[in-house]
Protein backbone atom coordinates (compact mmCIF):
# COMPACT_ATOMS: atom_id res chain seq x y z
CA UNK A 1 0.00 0.00 0.00
CA UNK A 2 1.13 2.97 -1.04
CA UNK A 3 1.90 5.76 1.57
CA UNK A 4 0.20 9.25 1.64
CA UNK A 5 3.21 11.30 0.82
CA UNK A 6 4.69 9.64 -2.02
CA UNK A 7 1.23 10.28 -3.62
CA UNK A 8 1.11 12.75 -6.71
CA UNK A 9 -0.50 12.94 -9.79
CA UNK A 10 -2.47 9.94 -11.34
CA UNK A 11 -1.34 7.92 -8.70
CA UNK A 12 -2.86 9.73 -6.46
CA UNK A 13 -5.80 10.09 -8.20
CA UNK A 14 -6.00 6.43 -9.06
CA UNK A 15 -5.30 5.57 -5.40
CA UNK A 16 -8.05 7.90 -4.22
CA UNK A 17 -10.97 6.52 -6.56
CA UNK A 18 -9.71 2.81 -5.68
CA UNK A 19 -9.62 3.63 -1.59
CA UNK A 20 -13.03 5.85 -1.36
CA UNK A 21 -9.84 8.41 -0.34
CA UNK A 22 -8.57 5.86 2.89
CA UNK A 23 -5.45 6.58 0.76
CA UNK A 24 -4.65 9.89 -0.59
CA UNK A 25 -7.47 11.91 1.37
CA UNK A 26 -4.62 13.03 4.28
CA UNK A 27 -1.47 14.41 1.93
CA UNK A 28 1.36 16.24 3.00
CA UNK A 29 1.61 18.42 5.88
CA UNK A 30 -1.85 17.79 6.73
CA UNK A 31 -3.42 18.90 4.24
CA UNK A 32 -6.82 17.02 2.82
CA UNK A 33 -7.42 16.00 -0.96
CA UNK A 34 -10.19 16.12 -3.09
CA UNK A 35 -10.49 14.97 -6.58
CA UNK A 36 -11.69 17.42 -9.04
CA UNK A 37 -12.92 16.28 -12.00
CA UNK A 38 -13.48 18.68 -15.32
CA UNK A 39 -14.19 17.81 -19.12
CA UNK A 40 -10.82 18.60 -21.46
CA UNK A 41 -12.22 21.67 -23.40
CA UNK A 42 -10.51 20.09 -26.36
CA UNK A 43 -11.67 16.73 -25.91
CA UNK A 44 -14.89 16.79 -23.97
CA UNK A 45 -12.88 13.71 -21.79
CA UNK A 46 -13.02 13.25 -18.25
CA UNK A 47 -9.79 14.89 -16.42
CA UNK A 48 -9.60 13.98 -12.68
CA UNK A 49 -7.01 16.32 -10.31
CA UNK A 50 -5.88 15.37 -6.69
CA UNK A 51 -5.85 19.39 -5.49
CA UNK A 52 -5.60 20.12 -1.95
CA UNK A 53 -8.85 21.79 -0.34
CA UNK A 54 -10.43 23.65 2.35
CA UNK A 55 -14.41 24.13 3.12
CA UNK A 56 -15.48 27.43 3.50
CA UNK A 57 -19.22 28.07 4.03
CA UNK A 58 -20.46 24.92 2.63
CA UNK A 59 -18.21 25.22 -0.18
CA UNK A 60 -14.91 24.21 -1.52
CA UNK A 61 -11.96 26.28 -2.32
CA UNK A 62 -9.12 25.07 -4.43
CA UNK A 63 -6.19 27.02 -5.51
CA UNK A 64 -5.03 27.11 -9.52
CA UNK A 65 -1.69 27.93 -8.44
CA UNK A 66 -0.06 25.02 -10.55
CA UNK A 67 3.34 26.23 -8.57
CA UNK A 68 3.36 29.95 -9.39
CA UNK A 69 3.52 28.78 -13.31
CA UNK A 70 3.10 31.77 -16.00
CA UNK A 71 0.02 29.83 -16.88
CA UNK A 72 -2.77 28.42 -15.29
CA UNK A 73 -3.42 24.98 -14.37
CA UNK A 74 -5.47 22.82 -17.47
CA UNK A 75 -7.80 22.04 -14.68
CA UNK A 76 -8.47 25.99 -14.44
CA UNK A 77 -8.64 26.53 -18.20
CA UNK A 78 -11.06 23.69 -18.66
CA UNK A 79 -13.63 24.50 -15.69
CA UNK A 80 -13.16 28.06 -17.02
CA UNK A 81 -14.79 26.88 -20.20
CA UNK A 82 -17.55 24.60 -18.33
CA UNK A 83 -17.54 25.51 -14.92
CA UNK A 84 -20.38 21.97 -14.04
CA UNK A 85 -18.31 19.62 -12.84
CA UNK A 86 -17.62 16.98 -10.54
CA UNK A 87 -15.82 16.88 -7.23
CA UNK A 88 -15.13 13.39 -4.79
CA UNK A 89 -14.28 13.37 -0.91
CA UNK A 90 -13.55 10.40 0.33
CA UNK A 91 -16.60 8.04 -0.98
CA UNK A 92 -19.01 11.02 -1.71
CA UNK A 93 -18.29 12.10 -5.39
CA UNK A 94 -21.12 14.91 -6.64
CA UNK A 95 -22.31 17.65 -8.78
CA UNK A 96 -20.59 20.79 -8.67
CA UNK A 97 -20.31 24.38 -9.63
CA UNK A 98 -17.35 26.15 -10.44
CA UNK A 99 -16.71 30.01 -9.95
CA UNK A 100 -13.55 32.34 -9.07
CA UNK A 101 -13.97 33.98 -5.89
CA UNK A 102 -14.73 37.56 -6.01
CA UNK A 103 -12.31 40.44 -4.94
CA UNK A 104 -14.48 40.76 -1.79
CA UNK A 105 -14.75 37.07 -0.96
CA UNK A 106 -10.59 36.23 -1.74
CA UNK A 107 -8.37 37.47 0.64
CA UNK A 108 -10.60 35.65 3.58
CA UNK A 109 -10.60 32.44 1.15
CA UNK A 110 -6.97 32.83 0.45
CA UNK A 111 -5.75 33.17 4.03
CA UNK A 112 -7.54 30.00 4.54
CA UNK A 113 -5.85 27.94 2.07
CA UNK A 114 -2.55 29.54 2.25
CA UNK A 115 -3.03 28.02 6.31
CA UNK A 116 -3.67 24.61 4.35
CA UNK A 117 -0.36 25.15 2.06
CA UNK A 118 2.08 28.14 3.32
CA UNK A 119 3.83 27.43 -0.07
CA UNK A 120 1.05 29.29 -1.77
CA UNK A 121 2.29 33.08 -0.72
CA UNK A 122 5.25 31.99 -2.05
CA UNK A 123 4.10 30.97 -5.28
CA UNK A 124 2.70 34.27 -5.93
CA UNK A 125 6.33 35.76 -6.08
CA UNK A 126 7.27 33.60 -9.09
CA UNK A 127 4.66 34.96 -11.39
CA UNK A 128 2.62 37.91 -12.45
CA UNK A 129 -0.49 36.22 -12.77
CA UNK A 130 -3.83 36.24 -10.47
CA UNK A 131 -3.71 33.29 -8.78
CA UNK A 132 -7.13 32.56 -8.39
CA UNK A 133 -9.29 31.07 -5.83
CA UNK A 134 -11.84 28.69 -7.07
CA UNK A 135 -15.62 27.95 -5.25
CA UNK A 136 -16.71 24.51 -5.63
CA UNK A 137 -20.67 24.72 -5.10
CA UNK A 138 -22.52 21.63 -5.05
CA UNK A 139 -25.29 22.09 -7.29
Amino acid sequence: MASAIELHGPPHVQRYLETDGEDGFHWRNGTEILILFTKGRKSGEERSHALIFREHEGAYLVVASKGGAPQPPAWFVNLSADPDVEVQIKGDRFPARARVATPAEKPAMWAKMVEAWPDYDEYTKKTDREIPVVVLERS
